[in-house]
């Protein structure tokens, strides 16, 4: 995690996304009670990725859908193998609302978020910067991955946790009693 980040901007938080909140809206009901906690995740990430490109409409409409789907198979397919159930889910919303040709960019955030190491590769900019986002969320701010504090700090304020590590903890916790030999299966080098 050692990457050495674009220039980060302070651009105006994004705090109400329409397809954001249509789009998990309709997976509410598997998310069930923890649908707070995963928008506010999906808003920080998606937020964080943001500071660091120059994010027009259709990176920021790619970052959304990626940002929505990215974990999601945690919960639709309840498995926390969940990569390629997520990139799937995507591809089926992507197809059957006429955005197919998003599909390469959301795929590849999706696959490489937890990348430990620097992607390289196809889409490189929104999947380095989503990645960067998803580590600084995921680690409370530990792995800024060149961000600056104070970033983290202002999207953290206003997206609070509401539970999502405590969340995250327990589900890694039952990945890791069923399967020991395979705790992280997401994890990607």
């Amino acid at each position: 995690m050692t990457d050495t980040a674009r220039p980060v901007t302070t651009p105006a938080l994004i705090d109400n996304h329409e397809l954001i909140d249509s789009l998990l809206q309709q997976w509410a009901g598997a998310l069930g009670a923890d649908l707070r906690a995963y928008r506010n995740h999906v808003y920080r990430v998606v937020n964080l990725a943001c500071a660091q490109l120059d994010a027009d409409s259709t990176t920021i409409q790619t970052l959304a859908i990626a940002g929505v789907f990215h974990d999601l198979g945690i919960w639709s397919d309840a498995d926390f193998d969940y990569l390629e159930p997520s990139v799937a889910r995507a591809r089926q919303w992507l197809e059957a609302h006429d955005r197919a040709a998003l599909a390469p960019a959301v795929a590849a955030i999706i696959r490489n978020h937890h990348k430990i190491r620097r992607y390289r590769g196809t889409h490189q900019p929104l999947v380095e910067a989503f990645r960067r986002a998803d580590w600084a969320d995921v680690s409370l701010g530990a792995l800024r991955a060149g961000l600056p504090r104070g970033v983290y700090a202002r999207v953290r304020r206003h997206f609070p946790n509401a539970g999502f590590h405590a969340r995250l903890a327990q589900l890694a916790g039952q990945q890791l009693r069923r399967h020991p030999l395979r705790p992280l299966p997401m994890m990607r080098w």
